[in-house]
């Protein structure tokens, strides 16, 4: 397990994570299409960060206001849990473990992590309201906790004026055990993707060329 201290968002931080799959895009790897079939979620993704390990170049993510917004309030979120738990949450990068990595938010003592999360006011409300742990987090923090290897995770749902609300969760094993299968092939099929890739440029691409030219003048 390698931890990369650096700012989340920077230059630095993409090209570590650039050509591998990351925890907040787990739930595409378990996402299911139609009929069974490979979801267009899943396949996009495959095909971004085969982009990026053909090119060496990550790939541009897409940005609106409300993530900007979510961005200036993490902050503040994780402040108000340190100060509400009595904490104080280690800010990390990135962390990679073999072809996988994740971006915790935070890492308590040698057991804990926190994930944040800024929710417009009606979806926090209804989170609220449901007094459950989100389900389409779940992947991504049962993916923070397997690639941590750590016991428990805080999920953080922040809104300004509004309570915070904090879901805690536990080790799934047999979760954990899906989701690492799921990287495990996600990771073959890339790895078969990149590789297609790689000999159809050295069959038909401008090297190929030159070097068949080189050939009939020889």
């Amino acid at each position: 397990m390698l931890v990369l201290n650096c700012e989340q968002g920077s230059e630095k931080w993409a090209l570590a994570r650039a050509g591998i799959p990351t925890a907040s895009e787990f739930s595409c790897l378990l996402a299911k299409g139609r009929g069974g079939k490979e979801s267009k979620a899943r396949r996009t993704y495959l095909l971004k960060l085969a982009g990026e390990r053909l090119t060496g170049v990550p790939m541009e993510n897409y940005t609106n206001a409300h993530m900007e917004r979510g961005r200036v309030m993490e902050a503040e979120a994780r402040d108000l849990y340190a100060f509400l738990t009595d904490t104080d949450p280690d800010q990390v990068g990135f962390i990679r473990r073999g072809d996988t990595g994740c971006s915790p938010d935070g890492l308590l003592g040698t057991k804990g992590a926190i994930e944040i999360k800024t929710k417009m006011a009606h979806l926090h409300l209804d989170c609220l309201l449901r007094d459950e742990f989100p389900e389409e987090h779940k992947a991504q923090c049962q993916g923070i906790l397997w690639i941590t290897e750590r016991d428990w995770i805080d999920l953080v749902i922040y809104w300004p004026n509004l309570p915070l609300i904090v879901k805690r969760a536990w080790r799934d094993e047999p979760y954990i055990e899906e989701l690492a299968s799921a990287v495990g092939r996600f990771n073959e099929e890339l790895l078969e993707v990149v590789e297609k890739v790689e000999k159809y440029r050295r069959d038909h691409g401008p090297t190929a060329a030159i070097l068949e030219a080189i050939e009939a003048v020889s």
